[in-house]
């Protein structure tokens, strides 16, 4: 089940994000729509004076020179509307995209993000693409709509009491299909929006799929898939196909339905005043005439726009709809998706929309003393594993060992600390200070964490390292020399300039680990989780390693960190301050 939000305050939220570009791009747009109604109505007294029934006593060649004038003003005004528009838009959808992704890495790694709450279909990375791509371009282009569908309305009402005053009958058969449009649209509601998100979940199962084709070429090889996964292509391709038509020949039969119903009126119209200017007695004269047909134009394609535009509004909802259930478990309301937010864009909001250029804030955090953690529970979701009540406290510079049978909890332990599983149950204190965002709190330089599998990035290895840490030449060396790292470092003609590739597919499982080891004692925080990080180790490096990590915690007098690792290691065993035994997610008592 869906939920259901209201799109028009969603729309407004957005609009006002950028509210002094969005006043210059509707400014700029209302003399684009206001100038056609002097257009017109020069139009309108040159042909009155040609007849000789006119009310304003110039010469024809006076209203020609007027209207290339205010001919030539559109044409500016429309090209610096059009700066204004592109600007407007960028700005829309990168507030969309931001708060998007924000919302999304809040989400702990245990939480799935699945298109609907009651669904248990769950949500692939590839799949994300689509939100970013087709739900986010929807939207923008819906909210850039709003300035020019307010522009084309103040013309239409202008235009509207002009024809009023002149002819009301032809007036309303020219207004008449703006009522047959909006009947219409809601009549069709719930088809628009049921083929809108047929296809956008369609074009997720692709996207999903090829996803997970590049990140698992090599299993796909060994195991000779590639007929199989090509066929299941193949199927989701023509799938989204499907819906996909489907999706876009509803829209063409609305657009064109649209029109068609102006079209009627305009023929209907046009019969009636040729009507009138037969019957000598009609007060319509041939400037009027052409009043009409000038505004026709104008007036026609605000109809069609606005079926248009609550067509796409329909389409749009789902959009929302959909954004809206993926962040389920991290987003407490649907405003959050629109939250104003800095996007620290360079050179896109001109001299028309200038959002704070905030510096990211600064980490203050004291010294860690004590780290206490009380009656920590996690059970994984649908099962009964996990962890329960575990209870241990790390003193400052203290180098502790968790242990324990595979499966016993040891990983999850950690997750649950750092945030990366959400926290169901205990309490965490640094110090005497309660934890309550330990995803947000456990990061540099509070805390640094090195996972089994360390992840890495297709740049040199000194980025890797760094991830736009700033230190020095000595820190850098040091954290290698403490990793065990610096004779890999020699035997490498790039040194730290050396490209990793896809993943680090270009260093071994081992240089990997000590890497990552590194790119966390670099950041020199005060406490350091380590994961199992000597599993692709020889016996010899992995003894060295311990060695060398228990030296910084008696070499340095500045930095004293705490030291929290998962090994099985019994020489580290030996030498740790504590050893944290787990059993089937319990602490086990010896």
């Amino acid at each position: 089940m869906t939920k259901k939000i209201n799109i028009w305050q969603l729309l407004w939220q957005l609009i006002r994000y950028a509210f002094k570009l969005y006043l210059a791009d509707a400014f700029f747009w209302l003399f684009i729509a206001g100038l056609p109604i002097l257009s017109g109505l020069i139009i309108r007294e040159f042909f009155n004076s040609i007849t000789e029934k006119h009310q304003v006593y110039l010469s024809p060649w006076i209203f020609i020179v007027l209207l290339i004038v205010v001919g030539i003003g559109r044409v500016i005004f429309i090209f610096i509307g059009r700066v204004t528009k592109t600007q407007h838009r960028f700005t829309m959808s990168a507030l969309l995209r931001n708060n998007l992704l924000q919302a999304i890495i809040k989400l702990p790694d245990a939480t799935a993000m699945r298109t609907e709450k009651e669904s248990h279909n769950t949500i692939g990375l590839g799949e994300i693409i689509s939100y970013f791509r087709d739900d986010i371009t929807l939207l923008e282009d819906i909210v850039v709509g709003t300035s020019e569908l307010f522009d084309a309305g103040i013309f239409a009402c202008m235009a509207l009491v002009i024809l009023a005053s002149i002819n009301w009958q032809m007036t309303a058969f020219i207004f008449l299909p703006v009522v047959v449009i909006i009947l219409f649209i809601h009549k069709m509601e719930i088809r628009i929006k049921r083929y809108r998100r047929a296809s956008r979940m369609t074009t997720e199962k692709v996207t999903g799929l090829i996803g997970e084709i590049f990140n698992s070429i090599q299993a796909i090889k060994i195991s000779g898939a590639e007929n199989s996964v090509i066929s299941y292509f193949q199927y989701l391709s023509k799938q989204r196909h499907k819906t996909m038509l489907a999706d876009q020949l509803l829209t063409a039969i609305l657009n064109s339905s649209f029109q068609n119903i102006v079209n009627l009126g305009t023929g209907i119209m046009l019969l009636f005043a040729a009507n009138i200017i037969q019957n000598k007695n009609g007060s319509l004269t041939v400037g009027d005439f052409s009043l009409f047909v000038y505004y026709l134009a104008f007036i026609t394609d605000f109809v069609t726009y606005l079926g248009d535009f609550i067509a796409t509004s329909k389409q749009a909802e789902v959009s929302f709809e959909r954004m809206i259930n993926l962040l389920e478990n991290s987003i407490n309301s649907s405003d959050e998706l629109v939250a104003h937010q800095p996007l620290y864009l360079n050179n896109i909001q001109g001299k028309y929309c200038h959002l704070p250029k905030l510096e990211p804030p600064q980490q203050t955090h004291p010294r860690l003393q004590e780290l206490t953690i009380k009656s920590l529970t996690y059970h994984y979701q649908g099962s009964k594993q996990g962890i329960e009540n575990i209870n241990f406290c790390l003193q400052r510079g203290s180098l502790n060992v968790m242990t324990g049978d595979i499966g016993a909890g040891k990983t999850t332990v950690l997750g649950v600390l750092l945030g990366v599983l959400p926290l169901q149950a205990g309490e965490i204190y640094w110090n005497d200070r309660l934890v309550n965002h330990p995803a947000s709190f456990f990061i540099p330089p509070r805390s640094a964490y090195t996972p089994q599998i360390p992840h890495f990035f297709s740049q040199s290895l000194r980025d890797n390292l760094l991830l736009g840490w700033q230190t020095t030449k000595h820190e850098i060396e040091k954290s290698l020399e403490y990793s065990v790292f610096t004779e890999d470092i020699a035997t490498m003609p790039l040194g730290l300039d050396t490209p990793v590739g896809y993943k680090g597919v270009r260093l071994s499982g081992g240089q990997l680990q000590r890497a990552a080891i590194a790119r966390a004692l670099i950041r020199q925080p005060e406490l350091l989780v380590f994961d199992d990080i000597s599993s692709a180790l020889d016996i010899q490096t992995e003894i060295k390693l311990y060695q060398r990590l228990r030296d910084i915690q008696i070499a340095n007098s500045e930095w004293q960190p705490t030291i929290l690792i998962v090994s099985h290691n019994q020489w580290l065993c030996d030498r740790a301050d504590q050893v944290i035994t787990l059993d089937r997610g319990h602490i086990r008592n010896d």
